[in-house]
């Protein structure tokens, strides 16, 4: 099996790619930093004696989706990990930061998808790992558009599962909650209360997604305070799951 994971030189995506040559599968990994990426390639291939190759890509330049699928060729698991958030009030969000997180948690998601899936079903076989995050079921005052982009990434997978139901094809949405990577650093949210307890491993998250993706699950959300919590969220009033969201992305100092 030829697998392509996007966000691979780091957190979740590093790990599911671990998982993936530990049971002999051969690897495109997709990101940002060649360093990075050069070293788990070299890691996977001593390791597991797989073929991996490297890709250096940013999903968040309009066409980049596209490029890597020509570059890359036949997939027959895709992983959609790459994306960012940003923490601010939307007022305050830089307009090219907020336009590059569209771009890489809803664009070049959608469209690798679009992309991967034709091969996959002509073959009868195939995987689709989508990341989205508890964020997904509830709006997020003070990081409004990465949880949109997450509840879009959701619905997206929920729809298209069904859309190839009976193909060989399965496709499956792993949902999150708050988890030891450099997002939190990157969104400018460490110091958030999100981020002050209940944080997850991200190896943990991974072995996770890795097993329900698998088990042809649907919806995978890990730990079970996180899964309690989505799920409350879900089923509540959305203006009382704003409320506590908001309260959430503020400093808890």
């Amino acid at each position: 099996m030829i697998v392509l994971v996007t966000g691979a030189s780091s957190g979740i995506g590093r790990e599911l790619a671990r998982l993936f040559a530990r049971d002999g599968h051969d690897l495109v990994l997709a990101a940002r930093s060649q360093e990075r990426l050069t070293a788990l390639a070299g890691e996977l291939e001593e390791r597991h004696r797989v073929s991996v190759r490297v890709v250096v890509c940013d999903l968040a330049q309009p066409g980049s989706a596209a490029r890597l699928m020509d570059e890359v060729g036949r997939v027959d698991a895709l992983v959609n990990n790459a994306g960012f958030g940003s923490s601010a009030p939307l007022v305050d969000v830089d307009i090219e930061v907020l336009t590059e997180l569209l771009e890489v948690n809803v664009v070049a998601l959608t469209q690798l998808t679009r992309l991967a899936l034709p091969g996959m079903v002509e073959r009868g076989y195939g995987y689709v790992l989508n990341v989205s995050s508890t964020a997904a079921f509830q709006p997020g005052p003070g990081a409004a558009t990465y949880y949109a982009s997450k509840s879009y990434v959701l619905s997206f997978t929920e729809a298209v599962r069904l859309e190839v139901q009976g193909t060989g094809v399965h496709v499956t949405a792993l949902c999150p909650g708050a988890t030891a990577t450099g997002f939190a650093e990157r969104a400018g949210s460490a110091h958030s209360r999100l981020f002050s307890s209940q944080v997850l491993d991200a190896a943990f998250v991974a072995r996770e997604g890795y097993a329900g993706m698998l088990a042809d699950r649907g919806v995978v959300i890990p730990g079970a305070m996180h899964h309690v919590a989505a799920r409350l969220a879900q089923f509540s009033p959305h203006a009382v799951t704003a409320r506590f969201a908001q309260r959430a992305n503020q400093s808890g100092s």
